[in-house]
């Protein structure tokens, strides 16, 4: 979130980014070894941002999107992203994380405005296929339950 923040704040260059996300480790995250995580999604949000600000624009009705605070419009970025374009991460956990990211940095209404948004997307949205597979197990561990010898 704050490699996007920063890259919002400097006008969207995207030539810039690798040095934001080097920067952003080595001021607030020296020891976090999982940099490819980090760059992936980063480099997706940017890859998708025309999409992305097109779900922000239909769902955020209120609130033209750069009048959205630059962390609120980045939280959504972020979780739009994981939800829509990240088959990886089931909808209900990027909701979650974009969910608190937005009430550690956003202001007292940020988690319900992120929550909003995002709730209103995954409604209209197919569901993810992530989810679907868990779904799939968990129905066929719930038909055929593991039965314990007796003694």
């Amino acid at each position: 979130m704050q490699t996007l923040f920063a890259w919002d704040f400097n006008e969207r260059e995207s030539k810039d980014i690798d040095e934001i996300i080097k920067q952003n480790f080595e001021q607030f995250a020296p020891n976090f070894d999982d940099h490819g995580f980090v760059e992936a999604l980063v480099k997706g949000v940017i890859e998708h941002i025309t999409d992305i600000n097109a779900y922000i624009v239909k769902y955020a009705t209120e609130w033209p999107l750069d009048q959205i605070t630059i962390v609120d419009r980045n939280v959504l970025r972020l979780g739009i992203y994981e939800l829509v374009f990240d088959e990886k991460i089931p909808a209900k956990v990027a909701i979650n994380e974009a969910i608190e990211i937005a009430k550690a940095f956003g202001g007292d209404s940020s988690g319900k405005f992120v929550n909003g948004v995002l709730g209103a997307i995954m409604k209209e949205m197919p569901q993810k296929e992530v989810d679907k597979e868990n779904e799939q197990k968990a129905a066929a561990e719930a038909a055929n339950p593991v039965v314990e010898a007796a003694a």
